[in-house]
């Protein structure tokens, strides 16, 4: 029997290595195309100003970019270490992505880094530029994979439970590679990661302006970090609504979380702020029909039929076909050498209930249900603070273009303040999409308290609060070489004009 300890503290230290790594890969993906798009310019106006500019944005990345790599190991090697389970279970499938990751984007990302950093005044300024734009297409692409790694964590599809091996099995590649889900993930954390960036680069700008020191540099980052982050957020909404709609398809319980939704139906309203409610909104997001019939958690629980007449089992259906599975998986093994007829009969009654397999490891219809409170307000975190980030990246652009800004010391704070807010509204989304298809590892098919490797609950809490020492001191080294470069400045004389 699995400590419930052990399962929370396995928890945790996942959590917090992933926390700590999305800390580090949003200002990357976001700093690459920033920077890249400056370097851009300066190929095109032959303006040295703009190859100075591109040259200190590259200096943040790349400190940036070192911290986050320390993370991101780690983060891999607990699959092995804690979730060993897991690993073994599906390894097959989700082992393909990251692999592919490592050996190719990491890769190219890697080598680009090194010929774009170094390369300056060695390298043709087209090929440097070329370099560059593959260091923002490699950081993409790396987060591609691992992605869709994660997407289908949530959205399980193209594979195959195979009995004999008592593992799931890859029969379809690109099934995994264009799970919809993965799809929309990838352009929902790809363009936020932009918006981070805008954000970085548009509160370290004004803090210039507010020293009154490299003002036409500052104007400069703020006008190019504004038009990328708009179009990022934007980016970050689209991606949203589709992610809304895969959310009610694939994991309804999540959707039923997020919106604090006991009793669904048709027109379900949309919940800005508990007693605050807008008719219909829900199924609009949800199905892109008012009418569109959406399930509440009870709903989810008791089971329910759609207007269209498709039932769906209730939680206690589901428990009992997975328990089903698992004896049925259990009689294969023991009698598949022995008695083959009885073991043929066995696999029959396996393959009928095998999308319930994981049901079969729930003790009760509570352990379906996410935490609600922390979903809840964790997904208005997320919007509310992306909505004022928006609007935000909005003013400094207008006020930037009619030449304003200079003088607006009061805008020049609240850019420099909301630097914080851009990571609360990713962490926050992270939340949503992690702890809001507990207790699910794979979604229906693997549940958390399954997945955890066989070890002692002393040996993951040293290694938690060993991470947190760790971590914690990267952060700490990796704030005090920023703060030093941004204070050192670009060193860009001062002129007038463009």
């Amino acid at each position: 029997m699995i400590e419930s300890a052990l399962v929370d503290w396995s928890r945790a230290q996942f959590a917090l290595t992933a926390a700590y790594h999305w800390i580090f890969v949003p200002l990357t993906l976001g700093l690459a195309v920033i920077m890249a798009v400056m370097e851009t310019i300066y190929v095109v106006k032959k303006d040295e100003f703009w190859k100075n500019t591109a040259k200190f944005w590259m200096k943040i990345f790349a400190i940036n970019f070192a911290v986050g790599i320390a993370t991101g190991i780690i983060l891999e090697f607990e699959f092995g270490t804690n979730w060993s389970n897991y690993s073994w279970f599906v390894g097959d499938i989700f082992g393909a992505p990251l692999a592919i990751e490592g050996i190719f984007a990491f890769f190219m990302e890697a080598t680009f880094f090194a010929v774009m950093f170094f390369g300056w005044e060695k390298i043709n300024k087209k090929v440097h530029l070329a370099s560059t734009w593959f260091v923002a297409l490699g950081s993409a692409i790396s987060a591609m994979w691992i992605l869709i790694a994660n997407a289908w964590m949530q959205h399980p599809i193209g594979m195959e439970f195979n009995p004999d091996t008592v593992r799931h099995e890859m029969v379809d590649f690109w099934a995994l590679v264009l799970n919809p889900v993965a799809v929309s993930k990838f352009f929902h954390s790809v363009f936020s990661g932009w918006m981070t960036g805008a954000i970085f680069a548009i509160g370290i700008s004004c803090w210039y302006l507010l020293k009154k020191r490299e003002t036409r540099f500052a104007l400069a980052s703020i006008r190019v970090a504004a038009i990328v982050g708009i179009i990022g957020t934007f980016a970050v909404m689209f991606s949203g609504d589709s992610s809304g709609v895969h959310l009610a398809k694939y994991q309804p319980m999540k959707l039923a979380a997020a919106e604090g939704l006991e009793n669904g139906g048709t027109r379900a309203p949309f919940s800005i702020v508990p007693g605050i409610e807008i008719p219909g909104m829900l199924s609009i997001l949800a199905t892109h029909d008012i009418n569109g019939y959406v399930p509440g958690i009870n709903n989810l629980l008791d089971g329910y039929t759609t207007p269209e007449g498709v039932k769906h089992p209730s939680a206690e259906e589901k428990m009992l076909r997975g328990k089903t599975a698992i004896d049925a998986f259990t009689k294969y093994r023991e009698l598949k050498d022995s008695n083959p007829e009885a073991a043929a009969k066995a696999r029959e009654v396996l393959d009928e209930n095998v999308d319930y397999f994981g049901y079969g490891y729930i003790d009760s219809r509570e352990e379906l249900v996410p935490n609600v409170a922390l979903i809840y307000w964790s997904f208005r975190v997320m919007v509310g603070f992306g909505t004022f980030l928006l609007l935000l990246m909005m003013v400094v652009l207008w006020a930037e273009y009619k030449k304003k800004l200079s003088n607006m010391k009061w805008l020049q704070w609240v850019s420099l303040l909301s630097i914080p807010l851009v990571y609360l509204a990713g962490q926050a989304g992270w939340i949503v999409a992690e702890a809001g298809r507990q207790p699910w590892t794979i979604e229906g098919l693997l549940p958390v308290k399954a997945a955890v490797s066989s070890v002692s609950v002393g040996a993951v809490q040293t290694t938690f609060f060993l991470f947190v020492a760790i971590f914690t001191l990267f952060l700490v080294i990796e704030m005090r070489i920023m703060i030093k470069a941004i204070k050192q400045g670009p060193k860009i004389e001062e002129q007038k004009g463009e």
